[in-house]
């Protein structure tokens, strides 16, 4: 069983991903885990790798083949990523989550323990950067929901919650 989870920064996906992948005895592959630790290995913010990442297109088609080989070597995997859905072949489900823009720089300040107002600010830069990015390489617009089977306002659930609505589409 093949499970791709997308969605915005702060929507939950990496959360969600994980109790999903230990739920059903899955593997997990992360394209932001991947993308935050070649950031990290520059020695660069999220949103200084995502800027280096537009003007240099490898690293987003590096991490791309990563996650779609990964998918491909896999019969039963959990794949969490902004592009998974658009990325994995033949997935036997496509869940999209989102939020309120508010919640997800919250929760993003929460998680990387910053100011608010500086997330805001990081992460409306980076989902333009990216936005840009994803349909310059691919042709995909990020805010067409159509290909995704599930669509959940993680705003409204938590990643428990959200889990199990995944487990019963699946049912």
């Amino acid at each position: 069983m093949k499970i791709t989870i997308s969605g915005l920064p702060g929507s939950g996906t990496t959360t969600v991903a994980k109790i999903l992948a230990k739920k059903l005895n899955l593997k997990l592959i992360s394209a932001g885990g991947i993308f935050r630790e070649l950031a990290a290995k520059k020695g660069m913010t999220v949103v200084e790798f995502g800027k280096y990442a537009e003007n240099n297109p490898e690293i987003d088609f590096l991490i791309d083949r990563m996650q779609k080989e990964m998918a491909e070597k896999e019969d039963n995997v959990v794949v969490e990523g902004r592009l998974s859905g658009h990325m994995v072949k033949n997935p036997d489900l496509r869940v999209w989550l989102f939020a309120d823009a508010e919640i997800r720089y919250a929760r993003i300040a929460k998680r990387e323990n910053k100011d608010i107002a500086v997330v805001r600010s990081e992460t409306k830069k980076r989902e333009k950067l990216e936005k840009s990015r994803y349909e310059k390489f691919y042709s995909i617009n990020i805010d067409d929901w159509s290909i995704y089977d599930l669509v959940i306002n993680s705003g409204r659930f938590d990643a428990e919650k959200i889990a199990e609505i995944i487990i019963k589409a699946l049912e």
